[in-house]
C-alpha cells in the first residue's frame, strides 16, 4: 500500500516525496506556509515558501528569514512533486495549497473562507481527489450576515456612542480582522485610533492594500481625544490599564464566536458583531462540493462533527490532529516599537 501524498506527523503535514512540510508546528528544514496567522507560520525553518504579498507580512513577524514568494497559480516542481498556490480568501496573502503527483492531487486550505471581503483575494475552490479543510465553525449553528449588514450595524453602534459622548472600543484580531475593520468604518463619523499592535501590522499591509488614515495610540494621546472616535484593538487590550484612558468607553468584539451569547458575557463585552474570517457551516459545505472530492479531511474545529456529517452525505471523511487554533489562534504580535512595553503578545 503506497503512502498517502500527505502524511500527519508530529512536526505537520508532511509531503514526503517532496520532503517538505505544509504549515508545520515543529522547525523543519523546509516548509510551505499557507499564511500568516501564528498557528500556522511558526519561527524556525530553514526555508519559507508563501505567496509573495504574505512574505512581508511572516518577515515581520519572525524576522530575517529565507523565504521566497510565489504568484497565484504559479506551478513549482519540488522533487518531482507539483505545487501551487491559490486564494483562501481568509485574509491578505492567505493561499490554499495544492499537491499533485503521479495524476494525484490534494488540497490543503489552512483557514479560508468563501465570503469576499474586499481585502483578501477572494477564494476559488481548487479541484482534488482529497481535500484538507478545517472546521473552525463546523456547526449549523453558525451561519454568518451579508459583510454589507454587519458593519451598517457597526458604524450605527459608532455614530449612536458618538451622540451618547462616548469612545466605541472594537477588539478584532491584528493581522486579519483589524485590516477588514478599518477598511469598512465609516471616517465620516469620526477618527480611527489604533492600538500598537494593529498600526504595526497596518503599516506592513498598506502596500498591499488601501487602508483608511489611522492614528497610533500613544502614552502622549490625550483622554479627551477619544471621545465620539473608535479605537480599533486586539483582544489582549481589553481589561488593561492601556484602555483605561478612553473612559468613557462602549466595548464590541468583532469574531465568529460572538454567534453565542455566552462568549460575549463570558469577555464583559457590551456588544458583539458576528464576523468572521472563517466559512460558516453552509460555506464549508459549499466549498467542499465545489472541490468535486472524494475524500476529505477535517483540521482544527468540530472536527468530528463535522465529519460525521459528511460521511452521511457520502464523503469518504475522517479527522486529523493539528496544532492549528482556527479564530482561537489569529492574534499573536510582538510589537517592535520602542517604548511600547505595555503591549503584549496577543493571544487569546
Amino acid at each position: 500500500m503506497k503512502p498517502p501524498l500527505l502524511a500527519f506527523n508530529k512536526k505537520g503535514i508532511f509531503c514526503e516525496a517532496a520532503d517538505v512540510y505544509l504549515d508545520p508546528w515543529k522547525p523543519v528544514a523546509k516548509a510551505i506556509i499557507s499564511h500568516g496567522h501564528a498557528d500556522h507560520s511558526r519561527w524556525g525553518h530553514k526555508k519559507y515558501i508563501t505567496h509573495h504579498s504574505n512574505v512581508p507580512i511572516i518577515k515581520h513577524r519572525l524576522g530575517e528569514i529565507e523565504v521566497s514568494g510565489k504568484e497565484w497559480n504559479e506551478t513549482f516542481s519540488i522533487n518531482g512533486v507539483k505545487f501551487s498556490l491559490h486564494p483562501a480568501g481568509h485574509i491578505i496573502g492567505s493561499s490554499q495549497i495544492r499537491v499533485e503527483h503521479k495524476g494525484e492531487v490534494w488540497v490543503f486550505t489552512g483557514d479560508y473562507k468563501d465570503q469576499e471581503d474586499g481585502v483578501a483575494v477572494p477564494y476559488e475552490p481548487v479541484k482534488c481527489h482529497t481535500f484538507i479543510t478545517e472546521c473552525t465553525f463546523g456547526l449549523p449553528a453558525f451561519k454568518w450576515q451579508p459583510q454589507a449588514e454587519v458593519f451598517t450595524e457597526i458604524n450605527n453602534w459608532w455614530q449612536q456612542n458618538k451622540e451618547d459622548g462616548r469612545t466605541s472600543v472594537i477588539f478584532g484580531y491584528s493581522l486579519g480582522k483589524a485590516q477588514r475593520l478599518l477598511k469598512h468604518l465609516d471616517t465620516s463619523i469620526g477618527k480611527i485610533y489604533t492600538h500598537g499592535a494593529i498600526e504595526n501590522m497596518t503599516e506592513v499591509i498598506r502596500p498591499l492594500s488601501e487602508m483608511p488614515d489611522t492614528t497610533r495610540v500613544t502614552r502622549d494621546t490625550k483622554k479627551n481625544e477619544f471621545k465620539g472616535n473608535i479605537v480599533v484593538a486586539p483582544p489582549s487590550a481589553h481589561g488593561s490599564p492601556w484602555i483605561k484612558k478612553m473612559v468613557p468607553y462602549v466595548t464590541a468584539s468583532a469574531s465568529g464566536w460572538m454567534t453565542f451569547r455566552g462568549a460575549r458575557r463570558r469577555r464583559a463585552i457590551d456588544k458583539g458583531f458576528v464576523l468572521s474570517d472563517h466559512c460558516d457551516w453552509q460555506g464549508l459545505l459549499k466549498s467542499i462540493k465545489a472541490t468535486g472530492a472524494e475524500k476529505v479531511i477535517c483540521t482544527h474545529g468540530y472536527t468530528d462533527i463535522f465529519s460525521r456529517y459528511l460521511r452521511e452525505l457520502g464523503y469518504d471523511a475522517r479527522t486529523e490532529e493539528t496544532q492549528y487554533e482556527g479564530e482561537m489562534g489569529e492574534d499573536e504580535e510582538k510589537p517592535r516599537e520602542e517604548g511600547n512595553n505595555n503591549l503584549q503578545d496577543e493571544k487569546l
